[in-house]
């Protein structure tokens, strides 16, 4: 199959845009593969331990805010409680849609239980506030549930580490094999860069020699290009001119050798006539010297 240059350099720009674009599809792969581990990471365990947390400052505002109304004999600030239960409840919700690790789905079961039981005691403290056995109560159940929070924010850590781990695991050969494929894929395109520009640099190379070569009037320099691409066309015509060059300048060194033959007939045609005249010239004289001589 005969390609033009112009084809052979579209298809090589092809293969090299092809190189690329496998490299660009292969490293997004990867990203994405990694960024879905980090996002399930932060959208599944980080955001549980957060819940906790929140569930936690929650109770403890609270217990804080009996324990101080009971030390003080003060009645508490139901509005403030309120808010605070709300706050506990909005973060068991959404820790609630939010279960991925075996036996999360059990343990968040209990923690809703316990916060239902401490929401109706809290509730009942509220109407009579000044009961020890009240307070007590509510500080031994939330105790329960803090222990119970502690448990699943440590779950959901160890998790963390886990597949934070995996992540690791999972970049570092996502490197090893990014860099085995691009090194692949560099060696590919520069051999084909090396042999497409060697292919061209030698063609252009010989054509300027030749052009140099005609240029000093060596007229049998002849071009030999391999294949049926535009050079081969160019050394055929390169060939053709210079083979015409050189039987001009044979024709004109015949033709020069001729003018000079017909030059050097034409100068001993003018010595022959010359010397023609003298010796006439010295035959009138002598004749003269002679009837001279006679006469005396």
């Amino acid at each position: 199959m005969n390609l033009s240059i112009r084809t052979k350099f579209t298809l090589g720009m092809i293969f090299l845009f092809l190189i690329i674009l496998v490299l660009s599809i292969f490293s997004a792969f990867y990203l994405n593969k990694l960024s879905k581990k980090t996002g399930a990471i932060l959208k599944e365990n980080y955001l549980s331990v957060v819940y906790a947390r929140e569930m936690s400052e929650g109770l403890t505002n609270i217990n804080q805010e009996i324990t101080n109304c009971f030390l003080m004999n003060k009645y508490s600030d139901s509005l403030f409680i309120k808010k605070e239960l709300n706050f506990v409840h909005n973060s068991l919700e959404l820790e609630k849609n939010n279960i991925t690790e075996p036996g999360e789905d059990k343990l968040v079961s209990d923690i809703e239980s316990g916060i239902n039981e401490y929401c109706d005691s809290v509730a009942k403290f509220i109407e009579s506030p000044h009961q020890v056995d009240k307070v007590l109560y509510l500080q031994k159940k939330s105790g329960i549930i803090y222990q119970q929070l502690v448990l699943l924010s440590q779950i959901n850590g160890k998790a963390i580490e886990v597949k934070t781990d995996d992540a690791k695991v999972s970049s570092k050969n996502a490197l090893t094999q990014m860099t085995i494929l691009g090194t692949f894929c560099f060696l590919i395109a520069f051999s084909f860069a090396f042999s497409f520009a060697s292919y061209f640099n030698e063609r252009f190379f010989q054509l300027y020699n030749g052009m140099k070569e005609i240029g000093s009037n060596n007229y049998d320099q002849r071009l030999y290009f391999q294949g049926k691409d535009e050079f081969y066309e160019i050394s055929l015509v390169f060939n053709e001119m210079a083979e015409k060059l050189n039987k001009n300048k044979q024709k004109m060194s015949v033709t020069l050798q001729e003018d000079s033959g017909k030059d050097n007939s034409s100068n001993d045609l003018q010595e022959l006539k010359r010397a023609l005249v003298r010796i006439k010239s010295i035959e009138e004289q002598t004749i003269e010297l002679i009837s001279k001589l006679e006469k005396k």
